[in-house]
């Protein structure tokens, strides 16, 4: 966090040394008035000068798309970013030429940029977000592949009797599963390792 204390002969003048020395504007920055000065007899004579203590204030979203934005140009795929925040939800939906690229195989670049942004807005941010990293609908055409995925392992586990393990998937991704064999009587779900290596289990109910 960066933070300058400044003084002047009024606040105004305060504010704007303190503004200029942390080359920013005032509307990204937080103001305390420390003292806010005397002009004195004649402008001389018992004079106190105005002191102000300027806080730049980070938001955490705009962190997080420079961070993307450097990220994804690093890796040769230049990207716009849109935002949306629905609550404690942020969305990220990723465009560009070479999108692909930020995908990945079974979107394995997309999940690992969705934790590390996460990790830089929640450094920022003074309540906890939740990331969602989207490109070219990736999300929606993911949840329909993990709920066919689901309900087929789902029939192998009460087949054969013997539980069923997927492979690592972030939060969301275990939720679709979970949710999907909610109302499956004969199976039921659990999460299993730990963070960011979690699977799903379906396991047979035994009757």
């Amino acid at each position: 966090m960066k933070q300058v204390t400044a003084t002047g002969q009024t606040v105004e003048e305060a504010v704007e040394s303190a503004l200029a020395q942390l080359n920013t504007s005032k509307d990204q920055t937080s103001i305390d008035i420390i003292d806010e000065g005397k002009k004195g007899i004649f402008g001389i004579f018992g004079s106190r000068p105005a002191v102000v203590k300027v806080t730049v204030t980070i938001n955490p979203l705009d962190e997080a798309k420079k961070f993307l934005q450097q990220v994804s140009e690093q890796m040769g795929s230049p990207a716009d970013i849109e935002i949306r925040q629905e609550g404690k939800q942020v969305y990220f939906t990723l465009s560009g030429e070479k999108i692909a690229l930020l995908i990945g195989k079974r979107g394995q670049t997309l999940n690992s940029l969705q934790y590390l942004t996460q990790l830089v807005i929640n450094r920022f941010s003074e309540q906890y977000l939740t990331v969602i990293l989207d490109a070219e609908d990736y999300r929606n055409r993911r949840s329909e592949t993990l709920i066919q995925l689901a309900q087929r392992l789902a029939q192998k586990a009460v087949k054969t009797g013997q539980a069923v393990s997927l492979e690592p998937m972030p939060s969301y991704e275990r939720k679709v599963i979970h949710t999907s064999l909610a109302e499956n009587k004969r199976v039921k779900t659990s999460s299993d390792g730990t963070e960011p290596h979690r699977f799903v289990v379906i396991s047979p109910v035994r009757r």
